[in-house]
């Protein structure tokens, strides 16, 4: 149901709606400030329910005969996957869970056959399924504690999936049959290197090694070779990070990702057979992404543009920019193809629109759209979009951050505010729909997403400013953003409060611990004990962790500092109210944490409350969950902010 919020407008002035004519003149002969005061504006009001009516999808798999794509759809209330007609007609519900979330990951090349991804109850532990022309079901990775994923099709149409079966530690790459699923090692990952494409010919494996967090190499393992031979490609001096992209579909060519000639990430290519590099594509910010459709006509470049993705489509024959007809506002995402090239498909979101699903046959003069996200209970006018504001923090460092301003906020309606803290160490904030955000802007709070320090996309230099510094500069950052929104006449300086999840659930912690800035604090699944994270961290992150304990710290040797910075032995200095919402089955910060977090402020006599849900991870993931979190969120800062 639509509900109408009205906020009251200022009194008349003077009884102005019933004074006589010398009234009027003396009304007249004030300052113009009170001749003209701002009007609160009128805005539709709507629940957490009506919110999450809304329907997230993703996935763009084109099927081999170009008329359906595969989508992970939550319209059930549980993700699942879902076949859409690229002719418009309505799509179907291709599995059934109503428990696990189910994530569509490809069709099969020539049939409907498609592989999907699931866990069990949130925890990480996913395991690659394929689904049949029949409906029948196999589980490719079966076992107990393994994780597993899918890697690519190679030209023969078998495909290559990651595991950790063997060995918790390492994902090592199996090579399986699309038609009787039958399979053998083709890689056993004993040196514990990230792997991160492979050639559609099968002989390339691309493999990164981390030296520290700002030092990594590229490696190409040659599957053909006897001993399957393992090379370093990337040979330099200091500190240079480089990652992979990928190949291109004819396996000429690995595309990769570097920060050696400045700030920010260029793609480059490395040609496999002459082993001669190039530089493909720079720009003024991180180039995020590379990718090329089937058949190798279009590359699709991805940057990401001041918290915001820029695509660029190209035709490699011609090197011209693929034309494109008229689109609504928003960021293009999951451009892909169909095995010709004829169609395409790929989402439009923005803050006010969650992702679209369109459709486009080249040479038509518009693109059909696929879907309709927004609950029709809802109106987009209704929601805000942000704006990129930097501002200086304590040592002049321009801090960037995206600001949410409620439609009632005016210098005479004054809002609280969070200042909302993003997950990571090193994620950021970005433009793009988030119900929670904008739940919470509806009902007139203030967001303020800063990128503190150590946030990426804005340079190396920025992203290491917090490299074993974290709860301290980075800190300071999002009190100075606190100090930004009390400059702010429409912000209630006295209301605002401090919000974030993972990472950004440690720095809320870390906001009410170690400053007595913030009125309220809501920790979602938040780090307060560095020492127990660090050491409890999932074995297949082992190929990261000499890169994480470069930057946050090694618990064998940094204890005395992870102690001093980790909430919850410091916790006697809570005085403010908070709230924990946590997920049961969290393999990246367990439950404990939060539990004993919110046993410390209760020790306090400070007002804390607890939501557990028992059937997610790191992140919720079914629509009732995600309900009961959003309302928890308002109706905590509707009682103490």
């Amino acid at each position: 149901m639509k509900l109408k919020s009205i906020l009251c407008c200022l009194p008349i002035i003077l009884g102005l709606s019933a004074c006589s004519e010398p009234v009027k003149e003396q009304v007249q002969q004030q300052p113009p400030a009170l001749k003209e005061q701002p009007q609160v504006a009128t805005v539709n009001q709507y629940s957490a329910e009506q919110f999450f009516q809304t329907t997230t999808v993703f996935g763009s798999s084109i099927n081999h005969d170009g008329s359906a794509v595969l989508v992970s759809s939550d319209a059930s209330g549980v993700f699942n996957a879902y076949r859409y007609p690229l002719d418009g007609s309505s799509p179907s519900q291709l599995s059934h869970s109503t428990t696990d979330t189910v994530y569509g990951v490809s069709w099969f090349p020539k049939d409907d056959r498609f592989l999907y991804s699931a866990d069990q109850g949130g925890n990480e532990l996913n395991h690659l399924y394929v689904q049949g022309l029949n409906g029948k079901v196999t589980d490719l990775t079966p076992g107990e504690e393994l994780r597993a994923s899918f890697m690519g099709w190679l030209d023969d149409d078998s495909f290559y999936v990651m595991s950790n079966e063997r060995d918790p530690k390492a994902m090592d790459v199996y090579r399986y049959s699309s038609t009787d699923y039958s399979r053998q090692m083709v890689f056993q990952n004993d040196k514990l290197f990230s792997v991160d494409g492979q050639s559609k010919d099968g002989r390339w494996l691309a493999l990164v090694k981390e030296v520290n967090s700002s030092n990594s190499n590229i490696y190409l393992a040659d599957l053909h070779s006897k001993d399957k031979s393992v090379k370093l490609i990337s040979a330099h001096q200091g500190d240079i990070s480089f990652g992979v992209y990928g190949f291109n579909p004819a396996s000429t060519t690995l595309y990769y990702r570097t920060d050696e000639f400045g700030e920010f990430d260029q793609a480059w290519s490395y040609d496999l057979n002459t082993e001669d590099k190039a530089l493909y594509f720079k720009d003024n910010w991180d180039v995020s992404f590379v990718y090329f459709s089937k058949d190798g006509k279009y590359s699709i470049v991805g940057v990401n543009d001041d918290a915001q993705t820029k695509l660029h489509i190209t035709e490699g024959a011609t090197s011209t920019k693929l034309a494109m007809p008229s689109l609504a506002a928003g960021d293009l995402r999951g451009v892909n193809f169909s095995a010709d090239s004829s169609k395409m498909v790929f989402y439009i979101n923005s803050d006010t629109s969650p992702s679209n699903l369109f459709t486009y046959t080249l040479g038509n003069e518009s693109a059909a759209q696929l879907t309709n996200t927004l609950t029709s209970t809802m109106q987009e006018s209704d929601l805000v979009a942000s704006e990129v504001i930097r501002f200086k923090s304590f040592d002049g460092l321009e801090v960037p951050s995206l600001l949410y301003k409620p439609k009632v906020a005016n210098a005479n309606n004054k809002v609280s505010a969070l200042v909302f803290v993003h997950g990571g160490p090193g994620g950021q904030s970005r433009k793009g729909y988030r119900a929670l955000i904008q739940h919470l802007v509806n009902h007139g709070y203030a967001i303020f997403s800063v990128n503190n320090r150590g946030s990426s996309g804005y340079g190396k230099t920025f992203f290491h400013l917090d490299d074993k510094n974290h709860g301290e500069n980075d800190l300071q950052d999002i009190v100075y953003g606190k100090k930004y929104l009390q400059t702010l006449d429409w912000v209630n300086a006295d209301k605002i409060g401090v919000i974030g999840g993972s990472y950004g659930g440690y720095m809320t912690m870390a906001a009410m611990t170690y400053t007595d800035e913030f009125a309220v604090g809501i920790n979602i699944f938040g780090v307060t004990n560095w020492l127990r994270t660090l050491k409890s961290i999932p074995p297949w992150w082992e190929a990261y962790k000499k890169s994480l304990y470069d930057e946050m710290g090694d618990p064998e040797t940094d204890e005395a500092r992870l102690i001093r910075i980790s909430p919850l032995f410091h916790a006697e200095n809570i005085k403010k109210p908070v709230l924990v919402v946590q997920g049961a089955n969290d393999p990246r910060v367990l439950q404990i944490e939060s539990d004993e977090m919110v046993a410390a402020i209760k020790a306090n006599n400070v007002p804390v409350e607890y939501v557990l849900f028992s059937d997610e991870g790191h992140g919720f993931r079914k629509k009732v969950n995600r309900i009961k979190a959003s309302n928890s969120y308002l109706e905590f800062l509707q009682k103490y902010l």
